[in-house]
């Protein structure tokens, strides 16, 4: 099983969340969290005065899927996310080595 996190835009959650449910993704995490990249934060213009915003907001969502369902999770994140300017996020991918039901005890790809 994989773990995959992807921080992306905030208003592009409704749409990501919409095209992993069409690809066969049943469950997923929401995080508000801040960050920069390549985009270093911005500058902005309040009541006449200029400030540095240093950490941009984003969305970080987390799921964890078969191995068979990646690419196909991978895809619909992108294709769903991508305004194709710069800040569109990032895809992260990592091994998972045990999942537990709490209410049933079911483990793995049954408690996926």
């Amino acid at each position: 099983m994989k773990k995959i996190e992807a921080v992306i835009k905030p208003f592009k959650l409704d749409e990501v969340r919409e095209a992993l449910a069409e690809v066969g993704v049943t469950g997923l995490t929401v995080t508000e969290v801040k960050g920069f990249g390549r985009q270093k934060g911005h500058t902005e213009l309040y009541r006449g005065a200029e400030y540095v915003v240093d950490f941009l907001p984003k969305v970080k969502i987390e799921i964890v899927v078969t191995e068979k369902m990646v690419d196909s999770a991978i895809e619909a994140i992108i294709k769903a996310a991508r305004t194709g300017k710069i800040g569109d996020g990032k895809i992260f991918v990592t091994s998972v080595e045990q999942v537990v039901r709490i209410r049933t005890g079911e483990t793995d790809e049954a408690a996926v």
